[in-house]
């Protein structure tokens, strides 16, 4: 039987004219979308997971190297990579005042198990086999066969059990706030939880804003009526927000991810030495330069900088439009007019219909034609584009992965069980030796295997060259001069908000 929830203090319906006046103590942050689910296991878009990370508290969390660590857990461990076994304190609170227990994390996990529940997350766990409690705050998870990286999927939020669909719009969980009011596109209310289990927030709540017009995030926070912005403000308003006083701009290394790739069923993007000529023509740096305002920094592969499985040492394309010519030489693909205006090769560069990706794909559409690449650039509403990704209805396409947080994420975009529909292998790229080692590295228990078979799967990748690296982004916070407590981490998750506060 499912459990009664209810909170009184949860208002769904405001009357029309805005946001509520923010409490006193309260942060007020702007954010460009407003949540869709505020369910953990159902709510896949960045600002319900943002809001995830403060409604609820979760097993694991992410480090600043990108490592899966403790969180709420105090104990989780495994001996063979295949049963992971995770402790949960007493005494953790939910907002209507019952224990978490482990019956509640069994819940909240044996959803995915369910067929009748539909989640876009579900595919992540399809190696669970079992979810069990093992006592009163003991939960063990058994896998259909080992898997070095299934700990991530358990960085989520963990919700009462007997929570239904009523979680979209009044959830309960156990995290340092909890739901005040929730006005779909307008704005949500958080009042912060004097239980949490370490300790209450050093504000009163927050309130998120929903300010879809970049130009009027920056706008208030001027005028003084949002106190903060985090990532959500394009580098050109950074860049003179920079310029007022009554505002502080914080920066760190993030984890999204820009990208070119190329259809290799295409037979001239076949050829490795198409694939290196086109990267060596690109001047990544103008593009951080001029492009981002130094909002990024040039990258050289998928898995971020900071992380634990970073491997420095690859291949990298650096821009060289000599190299990039005498590369099309020796492919068969010479220059027909000696630098005149015929071309070696013609492309088309598909893009979304975004300000910033049309900007980009037309720079690199100039960088092309100095060495005799023709570039016919696509762009569409982002939603068709990436119908077109998904089919292989493309010859070069550009892209951004968000949030990158696990070295698996390179089995994800290349592994050849992946192509579409089975996961992000978009530009269908097939090589049995990568195969092989990211199934290993995938299956390796000893921390140390893990980490050779990471990294020499990333010096295939750049070697093969199926994306040019762009760049990976700097994290950006544009905050009122006054307020304290500012820390981005480098998934610019929302949890420092409890550390936030004006100066008296």
């Amino acid at each position: 039987m499912r459990r009664r929830i209810g909170l009184a203090a949860v208002v769904l319906l405001a009357a029309c004219g805005g946001p509520p006046p923010a409490p006193p103590g309260t942060i007020v942050v702007a954010l460009a979308n407003s949540p869709v689910n505020l369910d953990p296991a159902v709510g896949l878009d960045e600002a319900s997971q943002k809001l995830h990370q403060l409604l609820y508290t979760s097993l694991l969390k992410v480090d600043a190297q990108l490592r899966v660590v403790p969180d709420l857990a105090v104990r989780f461990e495994t001996g063979d990579s295949q049963t992971y076994v995770a402790e949960i304190p007493p005494g953790v609170r939910f907002h209507d005042g019952r224990e978490l227990t482990a019956a509640d994390v069994v819940f909240t996990y044996r959803r995915f198990l369910d067929p009748a529940f539909t989640s876009g997350r579900k595919g992540a766990y399809r190696d669970l086999a079992s979810v069990d409690a093992t006592g009163t705050h003991t939960v063990a998870f058994r896998l259909q066969a080992p898997s070095a990286s299934f700990p991530i999927n358990l960085v989520m939020g963990i919700v009462p059990e007997g929570t239904g669909p009523e979680a979209a719009r009044r959830p309960i969980g156990s995290g340092p706030y909890r739901l005040q009011s929730f006005v779909p596109d307008d704005h949500v209310l958080l009042a912060a939880y004097a239980d949490y289990y370490r300790g209450p927030a050093t504000n009163a709540g927050l309130l998120f804003k929903v300010v879809p017009d970049a130009t009027m995030r920056g706008l208030e926070l001027q005028k003084g009526t949002v106190d903060l912005v985090v990532n959500d403000l394009v580098p050109d308003v950074v860049h003179g927000l920079r310029q007022d006083p009554s505002l502080a701009v914080h920066e760190g290394p993030g984890t999204d991810y820009a990208y070119l790739a190329f259809n290799l069923r295409d037979p001239r993007l076949q050829d490795v030495r198409v694939r290196h000529a086109i990267g060596h023509a690109i001047d990544r740096t103008a593009i951080v330069q001029f492009l981002r305002r130094g909002l990024a920094r040039p990258a050289t592969g998928i898995v971020p900088p900071m992380s634990w499985a970073y491997e420095p040492g690859v291949l990298e394309l650096t821009y060289d439009p000599a190299r990039a010519r005498a590369l099309l030489d020796e492919a068969g693909l010479p220059d027909p007019d000696g630098g005149g205006p015929g071309a070696r090769l013609s492309l088309s560069l598909t893009t979304s219909t975004d300000e910033r990706a049309r900007l980009q794909a037309a720079v690199i559409q100039e960088q092309l034609a100095q060495i005799g690449v023709a570039i016919d650039v696509r762009s569409f509403e982002f939603s068709t584009m990436l119908q077109d990704v998904v089919r292989g209805n493309t010859e070069l396409y550009t892209l951004q992965y968000v949030g990158i947080t696990d070295p698996d994420m390179l089995r994800r975009a290349f592994h050849s069980s992946q192509i579409p529909p089975n996961g992000f292998n978009r530009g269908y790229y097939v090589n049995p030796r990568f195969d092989r080692v990211i199934e290993a590295a995938t299956a390796a228990i000893d921390p140390a295997e893990r980490l050779r078979l990471y990294r020499d799967a990333q010096r295939i990748i750049a070697a093969d060259a199926p994306y040019i690296s762009l760049w990976v982004m700097t994290n950006v916070a544009v905050a009122r001069a006054d307020l304290t407590g500012i820390s981005l981490s480098p998934i610019a998750d929302f949890a420092f908000l409890r550390d936030v506060q004006k100066r008296n």
